[in-house]
């Protein structure tokens, strides 16, 4: 099992900044591709971003291209994948989920959420117009 605690959401003016935490806890031994889901009210949950189990590799839907910027943490005992979001637009309110999903490659990223195993309990990101 992993458990996967999100944090740095809040309320934010358009323009503006936030970044994202999703702290991995328990069995995470293994290799893990990571990665940033979102889901706006009234809406279906949708891709946001992904980062590979080696770092070097990244995925971003469209729409945060250029916006936002997904790192990872692999140290000992601190198993963490950040979520930098810049040029924030209301738009882009929601409930942020991160998510890990084990592979056998370390430069694998994943877009689909069945590709995922373990999803935290969301965050809310506000955005202000």
């Amino acid at each position: 099992q992993v458990h996967l605690v999100e944090s740095g959401g809040g309320l934010v003016q358009a323009g503006g900044s936030l970044r994202l935490s999703c702290a991995a806890s328990g069995r995470t031994s293994s290799m893990y591709g990571m990665g940033w889901f979102r889901q706006a009210p009234g809406k279906e949950r949708e891709f946001v971003a992904a980062i590979s189990w080696s770092g070097g590799n990244t995925d971003y839907a469209d729409s945060v291209k250029g916006r936002f910027t997904i790192s990872r943490d692999n140290t000992k005992n601190k198993n963490t994948v950040y979520l930098h979001m810049d040029s924030l637009k209301p738009e882009d309110t929601a409930v942020y989920y991160c998510a890990v999903g084990r592979t056998y490659y370390s430069t694998s990223y994943y877009r689909a959420p069945h590709e995922y195993d373990y999803w935290g309990q969301g965050i809310q990101v506000t955005v202000s117009s």
